[in-house]
């Protein structure tokens, strides 16, 4: 486990440099029984999880629970730096401890900083390296385009995710932990003798929803994924980037009230009064949730898993697709400064915002793409100006769109993008 996280961790250096990622409004509404997606606008599309951060933050708390690495009363030493975790904590000074369980019912209610970053530091031995697990701990679920790099949320540049993948996260609780699960419809609970109170505020109205998290930074927006049991049914929702808390929720009931053939705001209610701080329960009708299963994916944007840890990112300018050759240019192994390679198809799999970063991912597809990518040779160029300059990641010299077609579907195989680019000059 160690020599695989510091291989990890290496990887993530070697090309470390930020994600460009943007606060768009991005949704996905899905049947998690059967994992059919129901509604989906920019479901693939890059986005900055915020607080859903801590939605993986516990589900490793849980995972170490069941595994009796932890239990719910084991003490968290609160670090200098996890005391300093701004700006919304439970607000324990350095030195103290807290327990697990109230770092993870503090997580939920308030989304304490400080919590999540004691808990890293327990389970990981820093907040980087329990990153680092949580992102592997990601791909395992099939969270394909998803980066952490704090367990809270906090502001950073790097961190990413996509509300498809929060959406599986959603369902990997849910199926994987029916007890602990229930943790996130916890409205309040008691700390040092005064109440935490939660904000997720529509999960106090709507009708069924059982959890399970919100989130906001200026860079994410205001994100929320909730949960609906209706009847037999059980809904995941997510929605990304929205302008204000108040759209944000509307937009998730509206979405929620069409998927589940409710009339528009019928299934909201006036008061949360009756709501009671929720403990640990017995196991819930829920276990055998699938994880929703990989969709077809229009903008198919993340590069192989190690790369997308770096600034091999979504090219800011969509290479051209060979359908549309009349607007293509000259190749790019043709232009002053590209390496001699005879062939009239190339094709490119990302763009990087350093020419070390696209060189490190060309050199990890050319390993992995096996016969297909033998003859072809790697190629990086530079387009644009100062800050928005980036490098494209090419491999040039194939004989033909079949050749260039084939190391396409064999990079995509292995979760790389890629497009084919024609030669016209």
């Amino acid at each position: 486990m160690k020599k695989l996280l510091a291989a990890i961790m290496t990887a993530t250096l070697v090309v470390a440099a930020p994600l460009t990622a943007m606060a768009g409004s991005a949704s996905l509404i899905l049947d998690a029984r059967t994992g059919k997606v129901l509604s989906a606008e920019n479901a693939d599309v890059l986005n900055h999880p915020a607080s859903l951060t801590k939605m993986m933050t516990i589900y490793m708390a849980f995972e170490a629970i069941k595994r009796g690495k932890i239990s719910w009363n084991t003490p968290l030493v609160m670090s200098r730096y996890a005391a300093s975790r701004p700006p919304t904590k439970l607000g324990v000074r350095a030195g103290d401890s807290i327990t697990v369980q109230e770092a993870i019912l503090g997580m939920i209610t308030k989304s304490a900083n400080d919590a999540a970053a004691a808990m890293a530091e327990k389970l990981g031995g820093s907040e980087a390296n329990f990153a680092a697990m949580m992102t592997q701990k990601a791909r395992q679920l099939g969270m394909r385009r998803t980066a952490f790099y704090n367990a809270s949320g906090l502001p950073d540049g790097r961190q990413v995710t996509t509300a498809r993948d929060m959406s599986t996260l959603a369902v990997a609780l849910m199926r994987n932990f029916p007890s602990e699960y229930r943790l996130f419809s916890t409205a309040s609970f008691t700390f040092r003798g005064r109440t935490i109170r939660g904000h997720n505020n529509l999960m106090y109205r709507y009708q069924g929803m059982d959890g399970i998290k919100t989130g906001y930074t200026n860079a994410s927006g205001f994100n929320l994924v909730s949960a609906v049991k209706d009847g037999d049914r059980r809904v995941v929702g997510v929605v990304l980037g929205g302008r204000t808390a108040r759209s944000r929720d509307a937009k998730m009931a509206g979405l929620l009230d069409k998927y589940l053939g409710r009339s528009a705001g019928g299934n909201l209610v006036a008061s949360t009064n009756s709501r009671q701080t929720v403990e640990v329960a017995s196991a819930a009708a829920d276990a055998d949730l699938p994880i929703p299963g990989t969709a077809p994916r229009t903008n198919d944007l993340a590069p192989k898993a190690l790369g997308f840890l770096s600034d091999t990112t979504v090219p800011l300018e969509r290479p051209f697709a060979a359908a549309e050759p009349a607007n293509v240019g000259k190749i790019a192994a043709k232009s002053a400064g590209a390496p001699s390679a005879s062939g009239d198809w190339q094709i490119q799999i990302s763009a990087a915002s350093s020419d070390d970063a696209a060189r490190a991912l060309l050199a990890q597809a050319k390993a992995e793409g096996g016969a297909a990518l033998k003859a072809a040779s790697p190629y990086t160029e530079a387009v644009g100006n100062g800050a928005n300059k980036v490098y494209r990641a090419r491999f040039i010299g194939f004989q033909s769109r079949e050749a260039a077609t084939s190391a396409c579907d064999a990079l995509k195989q292995r979760s790389y993008d890629c497009m084919l680019l024609p030669d016209h000059g």
